[in-house]
């Protein structure tokens, strides 16, 4: 997203994939849409990447800078660690290589600008074949920092950070924003336990920051809704009879609920998404005896349900979280629900569009072979296989 002409979103390839998984592209073509006109403008430059998916771009004041990703055919597969720089200017494709050691070939990282000017870059997937028709994928957690090397817009150096603080635990899929205080925000995520050609995933929806100028992860931690009413402060022989210690201590002390959301298919089925939520209260720091008891006190308020492939955004201090996919079973559901979170009192998260079961689509495998006769402008095609929509939440 860069600001100039009202406003423009820039895309890069990606990947589309049948209902059947039997056909798939990359893609290698460039576009961007006129936010002020509401218009869609394809922009042709040569000397750019190639067709893929899972890879991560950002906007670097005139430049757009994209890394990695991953291309898969029938044969066999590829994940990349190359950087590319678009000029905003002149409308060109530049490769950049830069100095110093930098990430391994991955997709699904996640990249950000840094307040100084650089560009930080954690996690990602990659796989690799440990036997015939076995895959090995691997969770990266280490972090770069990319940056012009003196000053120079033509030359740049990889760096590997290690910050401090509590990081978040190995995972891919997961989502970025950034915060007002310039902080980078991510969220959800996938961790997929592979044995053999099994794949399971646990999902997430907690909230870590990386704040670069002190070069720290934190935790988000939410302090839960605050109750309409404030005593005044007073001294312990004013308080009010049913306000005891005891009643602070057993607020503070408020076990963990679970929260069950059900989501029907148009088969029937029934798919039960579980969220075990910390008490208001419970994080952060301790209720104190002038504070209100917990009978009026309202109870833990559920956000997203776990979930990868999120879109963030942050308007106003606000995060917007929408979407995302997460699987129950051998199934892949598709969330249309929106939630909201006020960043800056970071109290509880706020339903604004619930999921609605009659949206759910199922996709079911089929036998038509209509979509593989497709053509499509600007992408390189290849066959794929049952399991590459299962690998799709952590490479993308």
């Amino acid at each position: 997203m860069v600001p100039q002409g009202g406003g423009q979103l820039w895309v890069f390839g990606g990947e589309f994939a049948s209902p059947n998984g039997e056909q798939f592209y990359h893609y290698k073509d460039l576009w961007v849409l006129h936010l002020a006109t509401k218009t869609w403008e394809q922009v042709k430059s040569t000397g750019g990447p190639s067709g893929r998916s899972g890879h991560r771009m950002v906007a670097w004041k005139r430049q757009l800078i994209l890394f990695g990703g991953f291309h898969e055919s029938a044969r066999d597969y590829i994940y990349y660690n190359d950087v590319y720089a678009f000029n905003l200017d002149t409308f060109t494709w530049s490769k950049l290589s830069p100095a110093g050691t930098g990430p391994t070939p991955r997709s699904g990282c996640q990249m950000s600008v840094t307040p100084q000017g650089g560009i930080v870059l954690y996690g990602g997937y990659s796989k690799q074949r440990v036997k015939k028709d076995v895959d090995k994928g691997t969770r990266h957690s280490d972090m770069f920092l990319l940056k012009p090397e003196d000053g120079r817009e033509d030359k740049w150096v990889w760096t590997r950070i290690n910050p401090s603080g509590v990081k978040p635990t190995p995972r891919s899929g997961f989502s970025v924003a950034t915060a007002p205080n310039h902080q980078t925000l991510f969220f959800g995520g996938v961790c997929d336990e592979e044995e053999e050609e099994n794949l399971e995933g646990e999902f997430f929806n907690d909230l870590y920051f990386y704040d670069a100028t002190r070069n720290r992860w934190f935790a988000g931690q939410l302090k839960g809704p605050k109750s309409e009413k404030k005593k005044r402060r007073r001294g312990r022989k004013e308080e009010p009879e049913g306000v005891s210690k005891q009643a602070c201590g057993r607020a503070s002390a408020q076990g963990p609920v679970e929260v069950v959301k059900e989501v029907v298919a148009e088969d029937g089925t029934v798919v039960t998404i579980k969220q075990v939520l910390a008490a208001p209260g419970s994080v952060g720091q301790p209720q104190s005896a002038d504070e209100d008891s917990s009978e009026e006190a309202d109870g833990p308020v559920p956000g997203p349900c776990p979930r990868s492939n999120a879109m963030l955004a942050v308007k106003h201090g606000v995060l917007y979280v929408y979407g995302g996919m997460f699987e129950a079973g051998d199934r892949q559901v598709t969330l249309s629900d929106l939630h909201c979170l006020d960043l800056h009192r970071m109290e509880a998260w706020k339903a604004l569009v619930e999921m609605d079961p009659e949206t759910q689509e199922w996709l079911e495998e089929t036998d038509s072979e209509e979509d593989s006769e497709e053509e499509v402008e600007g992408a390189e095609g290849g066959c794929g296989d049952e399991d590459s929509a299962e690998e799709s939440s952590a490479e993308d």
